[in-house]
């Protein structure tokens, strides 16, 4: 059984930057995918950020240039590289695992594995 476990949320200002992380434990299909989503108040949970098990990544517009998803050597570990942070991005924070591809945007319905979620505020 997969178990996705994520940093503790913080607050940080606008401007700032902050880095998160999830800690996969159990087996899975070596060619799986991961990703971050983030549902704020009143919209939908969606991807912001994925890596293929290639090492390929893919982000929403929004977050280009600012957020870089990544895995450790051992791959036992994602995570989120937030930087210039703005109000907008706060949400609550999810990581996600499948073995099909997932796409930086998605809604992740099918996906099978997730994390409980962390909060993330951005203050102005």
């Amino acid at each position: 059984q997969v178990q996705l476990v994520e940093s503790e949320g913080v607050s940080v200002q606008a401007g700032g930057s902050l880095r998160l992380s999830c800690a996969r434990s159990g087996s899975i299909y070596a060619g799986y995918s991961m990703g971050w989503f983030r549902q704020a108040p009143g919209k939908e949970r969606a991807c912001v950020a994925e890596i293929q098990s290639d090492g390929t990544t893919d982000y929403i517009e929004s977050v280009k240039g600012r957020f870089t998803i990544y895995k450790d050597g051992a791959k036992s570990t994602l995570y989120l590289q937030m930087d210039n942070m703005k109000v907008e991005d706060t949400a609550m924070y999810y990581c996600a695992a499948d073995i099909v591809s997932i796409r930086a945007g998605s809604f992740g319905l099918s996906i099978p594995y997730w994390g409980r979620g962390t909060q993330v505020t951005v203050s102005s």
